[in-house]
């Protein structure tokens, strides 16, 4: 392979050891794809069907689920197809377009995550003023917000491994394009690009985990002043969804990110987050029971 990047293939060996497994190894993350999809179009749906649930922290966790569908299809369908294949490759512009993807729809998701643990702070912390604090007006242009950043955010990775040299092998040990098995790709020298790549999901990572913590901080410290032990678990019962998603997501992803050469950690997030909101959210649960009853009625007329 040279330097030109027309015409590049990378061949991608995710599960190649386990040749005798493909089509079973198909099912099952075909399966998981269809519950990822479901589950958060579910979320999607019950949220903009139920008028109980058009609020901040509903309109924030329907931007979450539309971000891991399409968190999720960036990588899922090409897996599956390759995983029915023999020729398992992918171009050079469908590797850098999986590359940003995953990137930019990672940072979206770190910073909606922050955003959602501010809105906890301030219905929890400042219940009077939440109201005027989190308007549609606010709640709408902190999404936007997350999502712009995300997509910039996504751009510099991408550009910066776009540029290296593949002149040796072309195999990814992965199941799809990401940033540490194409950085031991390069037979450049990549300490810069490492060093750049670092910094930046440093910035990211640690600022949105950050701002998560010290609202959390502050909630605890409110919680912790309301007399009834009722009172405290029901408070805190109405963030425990996302302090939920929150440490599984963190603790998939700064292993991958904040260390570009370490291993990469599971990709069931996606699935996970609908099941945890769903079961463990009550106005959720009630809000998908009425949304059923209303629909079963329906066709019963």
């Amino acid at each position: 392979m040279t330097n030109n990047t027309a015409g590049v293939e990378f061949w991608l060996l995710g599960f190649h050891s386990l040749p005798g497994w493909q089509t079973l190894l198909f099912f099952v993350f075909l399966l998981i794809y269809i519950l990822t999809i479901t589950g958060n179009i579910v979320i999607i749906s019950v949220v903009r069907l139920e008028p109980q649930l058009h609020s901040p922290m509903y309109t924030f966790l329907q931007n979450l689920s539309f971000l891991e569908i399409c968190y999720t299809s960036t990588i899922m369908p090409k897996m599956l197809a390759n995983l029915l294949v023999e020729r398992k490759a992918i171009s050079f512009a469908g590797c850098m377009a999986q590359v940003y993807c995953f990137v930019f729809l990672g940072a979206t998701e770190c910073f909606l995550l922050a955003v959602m643990a501010y809105d906890s702070y301030l219905a929890i912390c400042y219940p009077l003023h939440y109201m005027v604090a989190m308007s549609d007006a606010s709640c709408t242009r902190l999404a936007m917000v997350s999502w712009v950043t995300g997509i910039f955010t996504g751009l510099l990775p991408c550009f910066l491994i776009s540029r290296l040299p593949f002149c040796g092998s072309n195999q990814i040990k992965h199941f799809f394009c990401d940033i540490p098995p194409l950085l031991k790709l390069s037979c450049s020298d990549i300490s810069t690009t490492e060093v750049i790549i670092f910094i930046l999901s440093l910035l990211v990572l640690v600022s949105c985990l950050l701002l998560t913590l010290v609202s959390y901080l502050f909630i605890i410290l409110t919680i912790l002043k309301i007399p009834s032990s009722s009172g405290k678990r029901k408070t805190f019962s109405t963030c425990g969804s996302h302090l939920a998603v929150v440490a599984i997501y963190y603790g998939t992803m700064i292993s991958m990110y904040v260390r570009p050469t370490s291993s990469l950690p599971s990709e069931l997030t996606p699935l996970l987050n609908p099941v945890i909101y769903s079961l463990r959210n009550k106005d959720f649960r009630d809000a998908l029971k009425k949304v059923i009853s209303r629909q079963c009625s329906l066709h019963r007329v």
